[in-house]
């Protein structure tokens, strides 16, 4: 890769810092999706001894990619987003990934391939480490910021994604656990 193709993806990866998310911060700031990313490839790394089998590099890049599509599209909160909003998206992002060069462009397809799947063990961790993310972000999110609908979403929200590990389950209902006590203290 030449260094001027290298300084235009992290031009592109820039945006990411600007696009904010639905969610705040404990502070009340409203989160970027390149935190929102940072944290949830944190999140992988530290589960390396917790899934020894896992290729948790592979996570960690999915963790890092998985939302540069919002690079073109901006941030919508999951429960405003229509299918037309994800092809938009996937479109936009799959056309910047083929004007990647080789063989950084192949190396995306395969990943995006495989986190849209969903199937191997990588890519239902990446995507499990996503959503809890946000719940989790939530929780420590001033509860005068949540939306009406979160209250209820925030119980239920990722039980569906996470059932395949039993470690996974047992975070999801800590963080249940966390979502219940924030609610209650109304805080």
């Amino acid at each position: 890769m030449e260094p001027r193709e290298y300084l235009d993806i992290l031009h592109v990866a820039e945006r990411l810092k600007d696009t904010t998310r639905h969610c705040t911060t404990s502070k009340g700031r409203r989160e970027s999706v390149a935190e929102h990313s940072w944290r949830i490839a944190l999140m992988a790394m530290l589960l390396k001894s917790e899934f020894p089998e896992l290729d948790i590099d592979k996570v960690t890049r999915m963790c890092l990619i998985h939302d540069l599509g919002e690079c073109f599209t901006g941030d919508i909160p999951t429960f405003l987003k229509t299918d037309a909003d994800t092809e938009t998206e996937d479109r936009l992002l799959e056309r910047w990934v083929r004007s990647l060069p080789a063989p950084l462009d192949a190396e995306f397809s395969t990943l995006y391939a495989e986190m849209n799947a969903l199937e191997t063990p990588e890519a239902k961790l990446y995507k499990s480490l996503d959503k809890l993310e946000a719940v989790i972000q939530h929780n420590e999110s001033p509860i005068e910021t949540w939306e009406p609908n979160e209250y209820e979403l925030n119980k239920t929200y990722a039980f569906d994604i996470v059932a395949f590990s039993d470690w996974l389950m047992r975070l999801r209902k800590e963080i249940y656990n966390d979502t219940i006590a924030k609610i209650e203290s109304g805080k």
